[in-house]
């Protein structure tokens, strides 16, 4: 190793504890993003946020760190940061579970992250890329997969599409020198969840469950692990590195029914067989296309929430020391800090 790499290293691996290190978060304001923030200030590393309205941003407020205000897509705004990094957090995206929205998916998603990648080179910082178990093969009820499972089987929306196009672009980057890493989190729930993203699934259960729960299954994780194990690939992870970062692999049914457990709310009696899903799928993108606006459930959702996205996050837990808590506990810190935000009304 030269000096200047091996030194770099040896700043990286100081980032687990406490150290001076410089490290860069995209999508800050985000529920991945935020608590890579937090946890990262948590352990005395400098951070600079950035996202649309990191100045203005409820969930940067009071935090000890430099705020940047830029488009993901805009490499000139994004690159004002002043003195170095040590490394860059990829999490900004555009998430849509839908048919529409493609050039906005791909030009946030894969110009996005071809900035990021810009920023790292600038910086000779190493880059995590947060990309998506939804990029990878598909599992079955009786087949979870990890990172080197072959084939496909996940519905082309434009999360899928954009997501893959944003991960070709770190592997071409990988190939010719760049250091990153590739991270795949799971179905996340817990605190910090300002927009909210996955939590909106929590807040349409908390007075009662539909009769009819999605057929398929989710990999359930919490961004507080996800976000530790981020901060262990910064130190610890060899460049070109590729870790799933998943968690327990539940059916929707089970989801829905322990969060509604939580509240004391209806449970779902059962899941949404073919015929059902077919219907659904179809009024929603009937109903998308005489709005102009594709609703939340369209034939893509009801694709996807048919699938069993089930994995392995076995090499994070032997390499990253990554963590899986429990999903009831993830839900009731979650619903905890969603009260203490007064999210419900």
């Amino acid at each position: 190793l030269t000096g200047a790499i091996a030194d770099r290293l040896d700043r990286r691996r100081l980032m687990v504890g406490a150290d001076a290190c410089r490290l860069a978060v995209t999508g800050a304001t985000g529920l991945l993003g935020n608590n890579v923030t937090r946890l990262a200030l948590g352990r005395g590393i400098e951070v600079v946020a950035i996202s649309r309205n990191s100045t203005s941003a409820k969930s940067l407020e009071d935090l000890n760190l430099q705020k940047l205000d830029a488009d993901i897509t805009d490499f000139d705004s994004l690159d004002r940061i002043d003195g170095k990094l040590d490394a860059v957090v990829h999490s900004a995206a555009h998430i849509h579970i839908g048919w529409s929205q493609r050039q906005k998916g791909i030009q946030t998603n894969k110009n996005g992250t071809a900035n990021a990648i810009r920023l790292a080179q600038k910086h000779q910082a190493r880059l995590i890329h947060v990309s998506t178990v939804n990029t990878l093969a598909i599992g079955a009820a009786d087949r979870i997969v990890d990172e080197q499972t072959p084939g496909d089987g996940q519905v082309p929306c434009t999360y899928v599409v954009s997501k893959r196009s944003a991960e070709q672009e770190v592997r071409q980057a990988i190939q010719q020198g760049i250091d990153a890493v590739i991270v795949y989190p799971g179905f996340m729930l817990g605190p910090w969840d300002w927009k909210p993203s996955s939590g909106r699934m929590i807040m349409d259960l908390r007075k009662g469950a539909p009769p009819l729960a999605p057929s398929g299954g989710c990999s359930i994780c919490d961004p507080r692990d996800v976000a530790d194990a981020i901060l262990q690939a910064i130190a610890k992870a060899s460049g070109g590195s590729r870790y799933i970062l998943a968690g327990e692999n539940w059916t929707y049914f089970q989801l829905w029914r322990e969060i509604t457990k939580q509240f004391g709310a209806r449970a779902p009696w059962t899941f949404l067989r073919r015929p059902g899903q077919i219907a659904a799928g179809s009024i929603g993108d009937l109903l998308g296309k005489l709005t102009g606006k594709e609703p939340l459930v369209n034939s893509a959702a009801i694709a996807m929430s048919s699938q069993y996205h089930w994995y392995s996050s076995q090499l994070a837990i032997d390499q990253l020391d990554y963590r899986i808590r429990p999903v009831d506990e993830s839900i009731a810190d979650a619903i905890d800090w969603m009260r203490q935000q007064k999210m419900f009304v």
